[in-house]
């Protein structure tokens, strides 16, 4: 494995643990989140809703005020985080 390819394996486990570490609050409130991609040259994750936080009006806070803030406290690499349908 090639430095670049352990970076992108690393970068990945910890964007996992903050998705595993904001999971369960989500989950309290009937929702979901579901990891769907992760752009390391652009700094960006992409995330899906799922259960009762797909289509809630919180959701954008949500991810602009939890996941997204988490992710760049926890991974700096990590620039923005949005949703897909």
């Amino acid at each position: 494995m090639t430095e670049q390819e352990q970076s992108q394996a690393t970068l990945a486990e910890r964007v996992k643990d903050v998705i595993e570490r904001i999971r369960p609050p989500i989950q309290a409130d009937g929702g979901d989140i579901e990891l769907v991609d992760i752009d390391p040259a652009a700094g960006k994750v992409s995330i899906r809703f799922q259960g009762a936080c797909r289509g809630c009006p919180m959701a954008a806070m949500t991810l602009k005020m939890g996941v997204e803030k988490h992710m760049k406290e926890l991974v700096p690499e990590i620039s923005e985080v949005v949703a897909v349908d």
